[in-house]
């Protein structure tokens, strides 16, 4: 599968010998900063960091069968193996599929609700609204514009976004260039803006406490 624009450092694979105590995240290529800054704050250096290309999201039935590889091919090269992905639209399969192989996951039904923190995504019961995280906003293009087509046929976007109300950008940092990528990609969409700062949400002790 070709890799979008932009997004080839967040999905190459690169791993060293393992030894026993160490740790693999497998993850959506899209949460590769934030695992990494993640580990690197508690000086994890017994973690890898192996990901999948974040287009996959697009193919969520392809996940599954994807992670279940990759944990196989790191049997008895690691003492823990952990999936750095929520439900991610696998209707459930995901779960299925970590739970057959022994092995944990974020809990959530994707990326919104954990870096919001699940509990607190789940009460606002919030519809009409489109998300957006420091990934999506670094690569609206990629991964929102051109794959819906809006570039070649802009007269599509009320097509596809009549029906939301805003746009909520969940910032995991504080970024000035990514807050105003996110006012531009609302109002690319004709949506108002708001702006949330998050940081890692569930994400950090989900990964801070692998051990």
């Amino acid at each position: 599968m070709a890799t979008p624009p932009g997004d080839a450092a967040l999905t190459e694979v690169g791993l060293a010998p393992q030894g026993a105590g160490r740790i693999l995240v497998i993850a959506c290529g899209a949460l590769a900063r934030e695992v990494i800054a993640i580990r690197d704050a508690n000086a994890m250096t017994h973690l890898d960091l192996q990901c999948l290309p974040a287009i996959l999201h697009n193919h969520p039935d392809r996940i599954p069968p994807l992670i279940e590889a990759a944990v196989e091919a790191a049997r008895g090269r690691y003492e823990t193996v952990f999936v750095a992905y929520a439900d991610c639209g696998t209707g459930g399969l995901l779960r299925e599929t970590c739970d057959r192989l022994g092995v944990g996951m974020i809990a959530g039904p994707h990326c919104y609700s954990f870096f919001e923190g699940n509990e607190t995504f789940a009460a606002h019961g919030e519809g009409a609204t489109f998300w957006l995280t420091d990934f999506l906003a670094r690569q609206f293009d990629a991964f929102v514009i051109r794959p819906l087509g809006l570039d070649r046929h802009p007269e599509l976007r009320d097509l596809y976004f009549g029906n939301y109300e805003r746009l909520v950008y969940l910032a995991q940092t504080d970024d000035p260039a990514l807050t105003q990528a996110a006012e531009r990609a609302a109002e690319r969409l004709g949506l108002r803006f708001e702006r949330r700062r998050t940081g890692f949400g569930d994400l950090g002790p989900a990964i801070g406490g692998l051990r």
